[in-house]
């Protein structure tokens, strides 16, 4: 895992100190790669490439990037893993070979055994799109073509790998990260209050937009060339597609499995071992995080599965009741004979990762088990380089308590509108702690998930106010309703959920869910969080499920498969269940959480007032602080869980204390 920046250039005072520019934004990003750092500069074309790498594979020199290919032609700067590179190197062995002979009577040769070069070559032999094609992987790429003066930028099909990009005053600049693009001359850091909407109903900034004007997030599966010799402040760049996700849903849904209910276990249980298999290859120490749920727990028994060593896992315990899933993960390990550590934080610990965040997302993000998924990779890394984790299971394979909802809506849809409303209003009557009151008693008879009381409270909400489906979904990923009260003169822009996404067509609810979350919620919010965690600590995390082969199965598989007599992820249960006792799994879902708003009440009260100063909100000018008082006000005294809504809002003033 590795980190890229660079810039291209049309301003020549720019061009002659690009080494040194461009060197300083890869400085920012060190935690990306502190093994080594390279740099490349043309600088009669205006164009700088640097790269920090963390060395995974190909531990040598002959892996160090910026790489330049065998003929000259590309220079690249590579972040990510291309895990059939073996594979891809042996056709392009016979490519070669018989080309080579063919032309100077010379055998091929490579200089190392790195991914990178594997790329490169593949670039020379069959152009970029179509080796974007062939590989299995995650990457962010930045690849400079010298012959034809372009600049290519391209992101795996999934967007594991992030990669902003943008003009600035005549300059293109680019990067892994927001701060690298920042400490360039021309970076203007001007603040898109529109774009704030969109945070704070969603927690996090869908792609392409970014918190910056002028600057965006490539979308997944997609590549953009830039050209040198017109102006690069006026160049429209249009994404294209090398794979979709909307052609992946469309194809699955056309054209569904038809095999019996084993023949479908067994094929999946062989793609996920495939997958696995080929992302546990490392030069370094690997390992996977375990939660002891189904999905990790899937990860991790395949893993062992292929391995004749015990795989090294990972899993961290809260002591607050209904937070702690430590010891289903150490029930898990114990089974399947991993070489388990776990780690039981305090919360003095966990709230000490809070002054961080803001640093580490590089743009407001909101999602607050980002804490403990930092405090999990601060605690692999100690003993490995490489961890696997189970993301995207829930997305492809029905896991979402929304999902669920789905059916139910549908069935209360034929409730007269008046009668929701007040039933609303009914279950409002108590406060969210009342209810969790009275299901920590009804619990001593039936599981629940936690946080019922806050659960509840949303679907108050949405009884009096929702109607249809797709208005639903909506809700369900919007944590405000109308930002703009909130935020201070500006205009919600519009979105591809809202301007594509609920208008596609799917019989199924629980697909279209499923569907959309793959577009948005999956690449902007959950491996959003996973990579500025993990890179922060120097941890390649690697996520079996979205090997794009895995996805398109799971897509062909029909939702009676996913989703069965209400219990959800039905195949991929049937799957772990050849490796580990049901009774070691089976338990409402709970998610990986904290206890924010007692948090926010308690121990970070003063913190928060800080934050939320009236005087402050007034001089900054974002928010609107009387709207912002009462949300803090109705949560202290307990009218209202908003603990959410708040730390959007808390993480937005963090980060712009760091950024400021």
């Amino acid at each position: 895992m590795c980190g890229v920046a660079g810039f291209l250039t049309t301003i020549p005072s720019m061009s002659s100190n690009a080494g040194a520019i461009v060197t300083d934004m890869a400085e920012t990003i060190r935690h990306r790669g502190p093994n080594d750092s390279g740099v490349w500069v043309d600088i009669d074309a205006g164009m700088a490439l640097a790269h920090r790498r963390l060395s995974i594979v190909d531990l040598s020199q002959a892996g160090h990037q910026p790489m330049t290919s065998a003929n000259g032609r590309y220079v690249i700067a590579f972040n990510g893993e291309i895990y059939n590179h073996l594979e891809i190197r042996r056709e392009l062995d016979k490519l070669r070979y018989d080309a080579s002979l063919a032309m100077t009577g010379k055998d091929v040769f490579w200089r190392g055994h790195s991914d990178t070069e594997t790329l490169l070559a593949g670039f020379e032999a069959w152009g970029i799109e179509t080796t974007l094609k062939k590989t299995v992987g995650m990457f962010a790429i930045a690849l400079w073509d010298r012959e034809e003066k372009v600049l290519t930028l391209a992101r795996d099909r999934m967007g594991e790998k992030p990669l902003y990009y943008g003009f600035q005053n005549k300059t293109f600049l680019f990067g892994s990260e927001l701060k690298a693009l920042k400490v360039h001359p021309n970076f203007l850091s001007e603040i898109d209050r529109d774009v704030l909407c969109l945070y704070l109903r969603h927690c996090y900034i869908p792609a392409p937009f970014s918190i910056y004007k002028g600057i965006q997030k490539l979308l997944p599966g997609t590549y953009i060339q830039v050209r040198l010799g017109t102006d690069t402040s006026s160049q429209s760049l249009t994404p294209k597609s090398y794979w979709s996700m909307t052609d992946v849903a469309a194809k699955g849904l056309e054209s569904s499995f038809e095999g019996s209910d084993s023949e479908a276990i067994r094929a999946l249980d062989s793609q996920l071992k495939k997958s696995i298999g080929l992302q546990m290859m490392a030069d370094v120490p690997l390992g996977a995080f375990l939660s002891g749920g189904i999905d990790s727990s899937t990860v991790v028994a395949l893993m062992q599965a292929q391995s004749t060593r015990p795989v090294k896992t990972f899993s961290i315990g809260f002591d607050e009741a209904g937070y702690n899933e430590a010891e289903y993960a150490k029930a898990v390990a114990q089974h399947l004979g991993t070489d388990h550590t776990e780690l039981y934080v305090s919360s003095a610990e966990a709230m000490g990762v809070i002054p961080l965040l803001g640093k580490m997302y590089d743009e407001p993000f909101a999602d607050s088990s980002q804490i403990p998924t930092f405090l999990v990779s601060q605690m692999a890394k100690e003993h490995v380089t490489v961890s696997l984790s189970g993301d995207a299971g829930d997305e492809l394979f029905c896991g979402y308590n929304r999902y669920l909802l789905a059916d139910t809506w549908k069935k209360i849809e034929h409730v007269p509108f008046g009668a929701r409303k007040l039933s609303g209003c009914l279950i409002k009557k108590l406060s969210p702690a009342a209810w969790d009151g009275i299901f920590q008693q009804a619990g001593k008879i039936k599981k629940f998930p936690s946080n019922m009381g806050e659960k509840l409270g949303k679907l108050a909400n949405r009884l009096e106010k929702v109607d249809g489906v797709n208005e639903l979904y909506y809700s369900l990923v919007s944590e405000i309703d109308y930002p703009e009260q909130i935020v201070i003169g500006a205009t919600e822009p519009k979105t591809w959920l809202t301007q594509k996404g609920m208008h596609s067509s799917f019989k199924d609810a629980k697909q279209h869910m499923m569907f959309m979350d793959s577009m948005t919620y999956l690449p902007d919010d959950i491996l959003v969080k996973v990579d500025r965690a993990a890179m922060a600590n120097s941890l390649e995390t690697r996520v079996p499920f979205l090997d794009h082969r895995v996805v398109e199965l799971a897509w062909n598989l029909p939702m009676a498969m996913k989703i069965r007599e209400g219990e959800t992820k039905w195949i991929l249960r049937q799957v772990l269940y050849q490796y580990v006792p049901q009774q070691l799994i089976e338990r409402p879902k709970a998610g990986f959480g904290i206890p924010l708003g007692d948090w926010l009440r308690g121990p970070l009260r003063e913190w928060v007032e800080s934050l939320l100063d009236e005087h402050r909100l007034h001089r900054e000018g974002f928010f609107n602080a009387d709207f912002v008082h009462e949300l803090w006000h109705a949560h202290l005294t307990g009218r209202r869980n908003n603990q959410l809504l708040l730390w959007n809002i808390l993480m937005f003033q963090s980060w712009l204390e760091e950024a400021s």
